[in-house]
């Protein structure tokens, strides 16, 4: 893999949009376009370099347009399910998932991917 293929990061949207109990199921769509929104103003500071990030969105989140520095993947089924193609699509890329559900983790990390909680999204 070449130093300066960007680390990918793949955000479970509807995981990291439920871990704050600030009423975003009155407004889905609403809550993953600010989420979409902190993302793209740095809302992962830890970060090393360069890096791609994807949110993955479902359910009501569908229709979330992307903004530069997030692209939006609209799962059509399951947003785990979706979550998972990317990883597995990645290859040998170094990929980061931003999730607290367990099994989805297990997954990823089973792909080779490395894990974050809803934590590391700051804004």
């Amino acid at each position: 893999m070449d130093e300066d293929t960007p680390l990918l990061v793949i955000v479970d949207g509807a995981n990291v949009v439920g871990s704050v109990p600030d009423g975003w199921w009155r407004d889905r769509k609403g809550a993953a376009e600010r989420l979409r929104d902190r993302l793209a103003a740095g809302g992962l500071p830890d970060l090393p370099g360069h890096a791609e990030i994807v949110l993955v969105v479902e359910g009501a989140a569908r229709g979330v347009d992307p903004v530069p520095g997030v692209r939006v993947e609209a799962a059509s089924g399951s947003g785990d399910d979706r979550l998972v193609e990317l990883v597995d699509q990645a290859g040998d890329r170094p990929v980061l998932v931003v999730t607290a559900d367990r099994e989805l983790r297990r997954r990823v990390t089973e792909l080779g991917a490395e894990v974050t909680g809803p934590r590391a999204v700051r804004g």
